[in-house]
Formats: structure tokens, C-alpha cells, sequence
């Protein structure tokens, strides 16, 4: 036992003793950051495997939109092309102003002109899918029911207005 107390008063044994705590302190550290880095690592690498699904489904998506827009433009083209389709709204349009005329008859050409924009609107509103085609309805059930007189038999006229016969 006195071999083992004067190695312990040696210089040397306790340096050696201080460096080998100070080592094992230092050893344990490293051990909990390469356990942490290794953590980050697996972490990141989950990270950028789901980031390049979702990189690749929106390319998949933008590639399928892109087609679909294409396919879209070159229906509208094919379709602007065609005489008859010009024709047809262009029939729309005066058929909806004629109808309108037959209720504003006095004071033609304004009524003429206002019932025009009116038809022209009523179509790009369809168009839009603001409302619902009037023309499928009055091919279906006939006019809407309502008689309107563009002048009622009998009305007197108002002092401004001038009796044309």
C-alpha cells in the first residue's frame, strides 16, 4: 500500500489523473455532437426528399395545366375560326335587340342602339357564366308569358310628347 500512496503524491499521477477527467469530459461532448449531427443530417435529408416530391408533383402539375391551357386555346381558336359561330351571335344579338324593339317602337334609332348593348351585354354575361343562357330557356318553354304593348291602346300622351301618325 505505500507503493500505491507515493505514486499518488508523484506529480506526474495527478496530471495524469486531471487529463484523463478532462478527457473523458471532452470524449462525452463529442460523442453527444456527432449523435446531434448525425441527427441534423437525417433530418435535413427527410427534408429534401419531401421538398423534391413536392418540387415534382407541382412540376407534374404546371406540365398538366400547361396542356390543358393549350388544348383550351386552340379550341377557342378552332371555334373563333368558324364562320357559322360568328353568324350565330351575331343573330343572338340582333334577334335580342328586334325583341326589345317591339316594345320600344316610338323613337326608333336610340331604342335600336340601347336594345343592341343590352343583347351584347346580356351575352358576354352569359359568356362569363354570370346567368343562364335565355335562349335555351325560350327554346324549351316558349316566350316567358309576358304581354307588353308598346303603346296601350287608349293612353293619352303627355304634354312634351308629340302624337305621330
Amino acid at each position: 500500500m505505500d507503493t500505491f500512496i507515493d505514486i499518488l503524491k508523484m506529480p506526474f499521477t495527478w496530471g495524469l489523473l486531471i487529463g484523463l477527467v478532462f478527457f473523458g469530459f471532452s470524449f462525452i461532448n463529442a460523442w453527444k455532437t456527432n449523435r446531434e449531427l448525425v441527427r441534423y443530417k437525417r433530418m435535413l435529408n427527410d427534408k429534401m426528399e419531401l421538398e423534391a416530391e413536392t418540387l415534382s408533383k407541382l412540376k407534374n402539375q404546371k406540365q398538366a395545366i400547361e396542356k390543358e391551357n393549350e388544348n383550351l386555346r386552340m379550341k377557342i381558336h378552332q371555334y373563333q375560326e368558324k364562320p357559322d359561330a360568328k353568324i350565330e351571335r351575331e343573330l343572338e344579338i340582333l334577334a335580342r335587340a328586334e325583341k326589345t324593339m317591339m316594345v320600344n317602337a316610338p323613337g326608333f334609332a336610340p331604342a335600336w342602339e340601347t336594345a343592341k348593348t343590352r343583347a351584347q351585354e346580356e351575352l358576354r354575361e352569359e359568356d362569363a357564366g354570370k346567368s343562364l343562357p335565355k335562349r335555351l330557356f325560350r327554346k324549351f318553354f316558349g316566350s316567358n308569358g309576358e304581354v307588353v304593348e308598346a303603346l296601350p291602346s287608349g293612353q293619352e300622351f303627355s304634354e312634351g310628347e308629340e302624337k305621330t301618325s
